[in-house]
C-alpha cells in the first residue's frame, strides 16, 4: 500500500507546474495596462519572487497547486493579487488591484 500512496504522490507532483524563473506579463485593467515583469522562485507550493513595473519593484508572496496559481505584492491598503492557471510556458487568470480595479492578465515564460 505504501508503494501505490508514493507512486499517486509523486504523479501529482509531476503534475505541478513549476514556474520558477522570469515571466513577462500584460496586464489589463480599466484604469489602464502595463507590462510587468515578474521573477518567480518556486519551492514545492511555495512562491516568493519579485514584481518590476510601473509600480516600482515589490516582492511577491503566494502558491501553486497543480496547474493553479496565485500570488500578490504590495501592502494591505495598496495590494495587487493575481489569481491564474499555468500551461507551459503560458499563464492567464484574473487581476484586482484594489481602487485601480481589476482585469485580466497574461503571461509568457522568458
Amino acid at each position: 500500500m505504501k508503494i501505490l500512496g508514493a507512486f499517486f504522490l509523486s504523479a501529482v507532483m509531476a503534475l505541478a507546474a513549476d514556474i520558477t524563473g522570469t515571466w513577462t506579463a500584460n496586464v489589463v485593467l480599466s484604469a489602464g495596462s502595463g507590462s510587468p515583469k515578474l521573477e518567480f522562485k518556486q519551492t514545492g507550493e511555495t512562491l516568493t519572487g519579485t514584481y518590476h513595473g510601473q509600480f516600482g519593484d515589490a516582492a511577491i508572496k503566494g502558491t501553486v497547486k497543480g496547474d493553479k496559481v496565485e500570488f500578490s505584492f504590495g501592502t494591505d491598503q495598496a495590494a495587487a493579487k493575481y489569481i491564474g492557471t499555468v500551461n507551459g510556458k503560458k499563464m492567464v487568470g484574473t487581476v484586482e488591484y484594489g481602487e485601480l480595479g481589476s482585469g485580466t492578465f497574461d503571461a509568457t515564460k522568458d
